[in-house]
């Protein structure tokens, strides 16, 4: 099985934390959905043998769509490769975007499940994001899309920054463990180059993240997905039981990806694809009947390293039979870091896999990192 993911690069405003390709004009618009329409026909033939079972339409805002554009754009995915009987159909959705009448347009069309960009439930946090959306709207998204005919709703909720007290945060988890939504996806706030919270930091504008703020912050979130039985199975994702994201799951699995748009990465046949991230360009590209995209055929310790990296994100941990049938000599290397992560109770081994404890996943990039093959 694989995934289909769908750039779509516009917002109406630029969020101070955002490294992700978008534009905030919307004057290639028209161009940019006939192009991203192209792109699928053009990669047809190519992916064939693939049998998809979810299409994610990112971005950017994906809500901005109008009707005819999505509803173009699906039609062309289905009337261009096979899928499996259920697809998980998400699109990401800001608050601002969702009223009944939008949610039951996007339910007709085929899409099933909202990413929901709440990121705050304080106004003064959301201003300080450059979020176009209120607190108040933040509450009424997830029960304006329940009501109105989706039931499989995520929402996102970014924590650490000065302005998240740890009182706030416990709200904000509280209330989003209980609101109907069946998945979470939270990030801690990372600064990003050239984005403006960088330049902001910089200035000395805005005070610079805390780590110990945000390593408690998580070890709470830990606690309260606990206290609700909800399922962390993956370092920034949990979700009610037997509610897993299906597309975001098969990029942690190393399943093969179909990306589409500016910017979008692609994975088949141990080779990565990745499109160009300039709107003009990516357009002109595909108009002119070629594929605007790079490749890179990936070795043996490349997938290894990959494999390292996204498998002890999972709850489900690292199979080691996976890397020793990359890198032979990996597990007696490794040894003596991994003896180390356990005496300080980062790690556990059981069952010929690596998983992480609670300590371990607030250090994850930092344990991937030492268990690299070079």
């Amino acid at each position: 099985m694989a995934g289909i993911y769908i750039h779509i690069p516009f917002c109406r405003k630029a969020c101070t934390y955002c490294d992700f390709h978008f534009s905030t004009n919307f004057s290639y618009r028209k161009e940019m959905i006939s192009a991203i329409i192209d792109e699928i026909l053009l990669k047809k033939s190519d992916w064939q043998k693939f049998t998809f079972e979810s299409i994610y339409f990112g971005g950017g805002t994906p809500s901005i769509l109008e009707e005819d554009e999505y509803k173009k754009i699906i039609e062309t995915l289905k009337n261009s490769f096979s899928f499996s009987t259920h697809v998980e159909l998400t699109l990401e959705a800001n608050p601002d975007d969702i009223n009944p009448m939008a949610v039951k347009k996007w339910n007709a069309a085929g899409i099933n499940r909202l990413s929901i960009g709440l990121q705050s439930l304080n106004n003064e946090e959301l201003a300080f994001m450059n979020r176009s959306h209120t607190a108040a709207e933040s509450l009424i998204a997830v029960d304006t899309s329940l009501q109105s005919g989706i039931a499989d709703i995520s929402v996102d909720l970014i924590y650490g920054s000065h302005l998240k007290t740890d009182k706030q945060w416990e709200f904000e988890l509280n209330w989003a463990l209980n609101s109907g939504a069946n998945h979470l996806s939270a990030y801690a706030l990372t600064v990003e180059s050239k984005t403006a919270l960088a330049h902001r930091i910089k200035k000395g504008l805005v005070p610079e993240t805390n780590d110990e703020h945000q390593s408690n912050q998580f070890m709470k979130l830990t606690e309260i997905a606990a206290s609700n039985q909800w399922d962390f199975y993956e370092i920034s994702n949990l979700c009610k039981p037997e509610h897993r994201a299906i597309h975001n799951s098969n990029y942690w699995k190393n399943k093969p990806y179909l990306g589409i748009g500016p910017s979008a990465h692609s994975y088949k046949d141990k080779t990565r694809f990745w499109n160009a991230s300039n709107n003009a360009a990516y357009i002109k590209k595909v108009n002119l009947g070629e594929l605007p995209q790079t490749s890179e055929v990936l070795s043996g310790l490349d997938l290894a390293n990959e494999t390292i990296l996204t498998q002890l994100r999972l709850s489900s941990g690292l199979r080691i039979d996976a890397i020793l049938s990359y890198y032979s000599k990996w597990l007696d290397e490794s040894m003596p870091a991994l003896e180390k992560m356990k005496q300080n109770q980062w790690i556990k081994i059981e069952n010929n896999t690596i998983k992480l404890l609670s300590k371990g996943r607030l250090m994850a990039d930092n344990i991937s990192a030492e268990l690299f093959i070079s």
